[in-house]
């Protein structure tokens, strides 16, 4: 096993302000990836499997769409195909995270300004189904496409779409490099320009390090590791831009828990020194355990102790005037 960080201090140990999220779905004590960012992104719960509607059947609109309505610009930065469950709760509504077709739908019909994950593949079969093609489809919408991620740096404002993979981007341990920091740099410096040039009021970024996931569900705590030190990568972008930009907030958290993965001791006498850990899994699923939320910037003390992952989501959308509380 390789090394990891031992006592070396982490990005995530910049935080301004820690709290804990409670994160049930609807219909389980166990939440997946739909219903939870059903939950993060609109306030509401919903059963799981179900993305931007509640379990009887309601539609709810996320933060970005809110946002999108009083003047704010919006962006998803995913290691998955970006109409995947998480990033799919931002922008669709539809009773199943599988109906690919209706989420790339959905997704034609958003305010989201700046993309880039990967996902050509859902795309393409949706657009030859309609009888038009990914190119003809985004442009007629006004964006930018990137095909390859080297021409990012080609791009510094307007509506941007980066698809580089048919479905994932690479996991980290097949060479995915730092595509989630370079990219979140990118949509940071694109909505910014975006806000500047239009006179917006600002934006909502969602960041995922979506395939620290996957590696838990196969239990490899290497590729937890590697997948985990690349969001601490996208994570330390996004407090340097806070760092240059008053006035933003940067929110981590998860959406739920994979893995079941606790770290003992490799010893029972704890009058020892030192004694070095390991890595134990207890399932290949999800667990129900809560989350923590690491805060940084502005507004970073008004988020505190234990709440649910509806209540984050309801505390920012009241940050940035879009949640009525008689909802």
């Amino acid at each position: 096993m390789k090394i990891e960080n031992k006592y070396a201090v982490t990005e995530f140990d910049r935080a301004h302000n820690i709290a804990l999220q409670t994160n049930y779905s609807a219909n389980n004590r166990v939440t997946d990836s739909a219903a939870s960012g059903t939950a993060l992104a609109t306030g509401y719960k919903t059963n799981n499997g179900t993305l931007g509607q509640t379990a009887d059947g309601t539609r709810v609109e996320s933060i970005m769409a809110k946002a999108d309505n009083v003047g704010y610009e919006s962006g998803i930065v995913v290691t998955c195909y970006v109409n995947h469950a998480t990033p799919g709760a931002f922008y669709a509504h539809r009773e199943s995270r599988n109906d690919n077709d209706g989420i790339v739908a959905d997704f034609m019909e958003s305010s989201v300004d700046v993309i880039f994950g990967g996902g050509t593949r859902f795309f393409n079969d949706y657009f030859a189904k309609n009888n038009t093609t990914f190119d003809e489809a985004f442009k007629a919408k006004g964006f930018t496409i990137l095909k390859e991620q080297s021409e990012m740096a080609s791009v510094s404002e307007g509506k941007v779409v980066g698809l580089f993979a048919e479905t994932n981007i690479p996991l980290m341990r097949n060479g995915r490099g730092d595509y989630l920091p370079n990219a979140t740099a990118k949509a940071l410096e694109i909505l910014t320009n975006n806000v500047k040039k239009d006179g917006k009021k600002g934006f909502v970024l969602m960041v995922e390090g979506s395939q620290i996931d996957g590696e838990g569900h196969s239990n490899n705590i290497e590729g937890v590791l590697a997948e985990t030190r690349d969001f601490a990568k996208a994570v330390g972008v996004a407090m340097d831009y806070a760092d240059a930009h008053p006035g933003t907030l940067v929110v981590v958290t998860g959406d739920h828990e994979t893995g079941g993965l606790t770290i003992p001791s490799n010893k029972t006498d704890f009058t020892m020194p030192e004694s070095g850990i390991s890595y134990g899994f207890s399932t290949t699923g999800h667990t129900g355990v809560m989350l923590p939320i690491y805060l940084y910037g502005t507004g970073a003390e008004r988020i505190n102790g234990i709440l649910d992952n509806t209540e984050l989501s309801r505390s920012l959308q009241r940050m940035l005037g879009v949640w009525e509380d008689a909802e």
